[in-house]
């Protein structure tokens, strides 16, 4: 359990490494193909801060803008870093997604059940390219190290699953935008750019709001129902345990973000 002295960190995994920020700096480290450990960070971009931190939707948006925001700050500092999307063969996937969300929409009927489809087929590229590529392996890095961070324990013998994972964001984001979608095409036939953008906007907020209850309140049936949906796809694919090796590399990202943040 995390004390108050404890910096909230989050993480995103590389295909050849970790990514971890703070509420102010961000750090990066990969194993170069000559086997050496490289080491990046900076200072993170803030936009959910003063008034807009306190806006219910709004204030999501703009912290998953940071998180995001993050990578190509750290793709420039470590030119040797690579994305899981580069790494994978998910050209079919996205392929075959648009194929299920269009015959959805020309056999199913109901506007909602055409969305559901829609929106899950749409997780497949993400999915493919965890779960294709070493990212996976990185991504149980991540919450090994942090969970070692909070609890104070050994990091190889932490879980490789974390309640914090944007895999909880899968569930809520997937009836959000169902729900969004539904509404809109109820409204109009064909929804304008502006209104498909709020959708998508009110869609990812709402998801961050719904993960950040279930963070507060783990007891909560909803934050139950959550996180199992999160754990499952953790341990299905989108997480593997990680070598000696790996987790030596993930220590010298903490090591770095954990520096900037407490100076």
């Amino acid at each position: 359990m995390a004390d108050a002295g404890t910096v909230r960190l989050g993480g995103m995994a590389l295909a050849n490494g970790l990514l971890v920020y703070g509420p102010t700096h961000w750090a990066a480290a990969i194993r170069g193909d000559d086997g050496e450990i490289r080491v990046a960070s900076g200072r993170k971009l803030r936009l959910a801060r003063g008034p807009l931190a306190g806006i219910p939707l709004l204030r999501g948006v703009l912290r998953l803008a940071e998180a995001i925001a993050v990578i190509p700050e750290a793709r420039r500092s470590l030119p040797e870093a690579r994305l899981a999307i580069e790494e994978a063969p998910i050209g079919v996937a996205f392929a075959l997604s648009g194929m299920v969300a269009a015959l959805a929409r020309w056999r199913l009927r109901s506007v909602l059940a055409q969305e559901a489809v829609g929106a899950v087929a749409g997780l497949v590229p993400a999915l493919v390219a965890v779960s294709r590529s070493d990212a996976a392996l990185w991504h149980g890095v991540e919450h090994k190290s942090i969970a070692a961070y909070e609890s104070g324990g050994e990091v190889a013998s932490a879980p490789k699953e974390h309640e914090r994972c944007g895999g909880n964001l899968i569930l809520p984001l997937l009836v959000a935008t169902t729900l969004g979608r539904a509404a809109a095409r109820t409204l109009y036939r064909q929804p304008p750019p502006l209104v498909r953008l709020a959708v998508a906007a009110g869609s990812i907020g709402t998801a961050v709001e719904v993960f950040a209850f279930s963070t507060r309140h783990p007891e909560h049936p909803l934050s139950r129902v959550v996180h199992r949906a999160g754990h499952l796809v953790q341990s299905a694919c989108s997480t593997r345990e990680p070598r000696a090796e790996d987790l030596a590399v993930g220590r010298a990202a903490m090591d770095e973000i954990l520096r900037l943040e407490r100076r």
